[in-house]
């Protein structure tokens, strides 16, 4: 039986909170500290990235207090100017938890009383079912580099250490403010740009049908669960994925829609969105599934977290809503001046990446259903991005049709 109404939604609010990562709460700006621990991330164009790494790991099941001398050994192994400082010296808190991670704020009272702070990032248990921890580490180096997201610092037997950013995550309802959506389509625009060594063959496809063969092949000791699982056609979902596969392959084939490669983000949700409103600066973070992708991946993704935390899909931005997005990101410095054909091209073809978008975390619920350890209904988050996948599908894979069957213009 498929779950609706309020307690699907319940729970979808809650693994949606759960797959955003904010660094910090609201708060000022606070530039790093020179002496503090400031471990410099070299250009990729000049040669090796100095990043220290250390074999040590951190038992994320712990309570933060119990976790302590672990991340001061650890802090300690990885740079070495705190490695006289006793365990008084160092400080820890939770800063947020999640379905990827656990957040950590460490602040270090160095000999000469400034206090510094950074973020450990220990990664969630299983994770490596569904992220690729060597393409994201390979991506953070160059994205680092380019000043997106937090800087960088180490890395270690099960996370990163990172710079503490000091900004507000953006709320869903954030994303639709003129304003930000301007500057968020600025940005995009700006981190697609940034190149990523290795092959530059879209990943889309390959990520959502290694999603599929995992998801479409589990079983699970708890009985409810499974008779939920067992009402799925995995035979109609793959006919579904070939569809919009062939659908995304004329796209590219034909050139007719553009839809160029991108190093994408690919999980541009209002948690991944970081905003100093003092400086009113805008901070893009947190690049696990990143991979060179669809633009229109990329932006149908983040128009589907507009939905917010109770995943109302009524709240997807309409037609103006996303031309106004598409002006800021097609020509940052003059977006009144893009044409309108490139603009109905565009939507065109983020209307059918949207549906891919839909697809990915479908399939993703359901190994998470299976892997995560926390208590949340994926089975119930599968139904609802399945269903408002077959409620769109139409409406998008005709406009793409329509216009791929169209003779091609100058």
């Amino acid at each position: 039986m498929i779950p609706n109404s309020y307690d699907t939604y319940k729970t979808a609010s809650k693994l949606c909170k759960s797959r955003s990562l904010p660094f910090t709460q609201k708060s000022k700006k606070i530039h790093s500290q020179p002496n503090a621990m400031d471990v410099s991330v070299e250009a990729p164009n000049n040669g090796s990235l100095q990043i220290p790494h250390s074999s040590l790991t951190v038992d994320h099941t712990l309570p933060v207090p119990d976790m302590k001398p672990s991340l001061v050994k650890l802090c300690k192994d990885l740079f070495k100017k705190w490695s006289n400082l006793d365990e008084s010296h160092f400080f820890a808190e939770r800063v947020s938890g999640g379905i990827t991670n656990l957040l950590l704020k460490v602040s270090v009272k160095e000999q000469n009383g400034n206090m510094a702070h950074v973020t450990v990032r220990l990664y969630g248990p299983n994770t490596e079912y569904v992220i690729n921890r060597e393409r994201e580490l390979q991506a953070i180096h160059y994205l680092s580099a380019a000043g997106f997201g937090a800087k960088l610092l180490g890395v270690f037997g099960n996370g990163l250490v990172q710079s503490f950013i000091h900004a507000r995550t953006l709320e869903p309802l954030d994303l639709r403010k003129p304003k930000l959506a301007a500057e968020i389509a600025k940005q995009l625009n700006r981190f697609h740009q940034v190149e990523i060594p290795g092959s530059k063959s879209p990943q889309l496809w390959v990520d959502i049908f290694k999603f599929f063969e995992r998801a479409s092949t589990l079983t699970f000791d708890d009985h409810e669960k499974q008779k939920r699982y067992d009402t799925i056609s995995f035979k109609e979902v793959h006919n579904e994925l070939i569809k919009l596969k062939v659908v995304s392959s004329m796209i590219e084939l034909t050139g007719r829609l553009d839809a160029p490669v991108v190093f994408a983000h690919n999980d541009l949700l209002s948690g991944n969105l970081m905003l100093n409103d003092d400086e009113e600066k805008l901070y893009i973070i947190d690049f696990e599934y990143g991979s060179y992708s669809y633009r229109g991946f990329d932006i149908g993704n983040h128009f589907n977290e507009y939905a917010g935390y109770d995943c109302d899909y009524t709240l997807y931005p309409n037609e103006d809503e996303q031309y106004h997005f598409f002006r800021n990101y097609l020509q940052p410095e003059s977006p009144d001046k893009v044409l309108e054909k490139d603009l109905k091209l565009l939507y065109v073809e983020t209307g059918c990446y949207m549906l891919a978008s839909h697809l990915y975390w479908a399939l993703w619920a359901l190994i998470q259903a299976k892997m995560s350890p926390i208590d949340f209904d994926y089975l119930g988050y599968f139904f609802l991005r399945y269903n408002e996948y077959k409620r769109q599908k139409e409406t998008y894979l005709s406009l793409a049709e329509s216009h791929l069957s169209q003779p091609a213009t100058n």
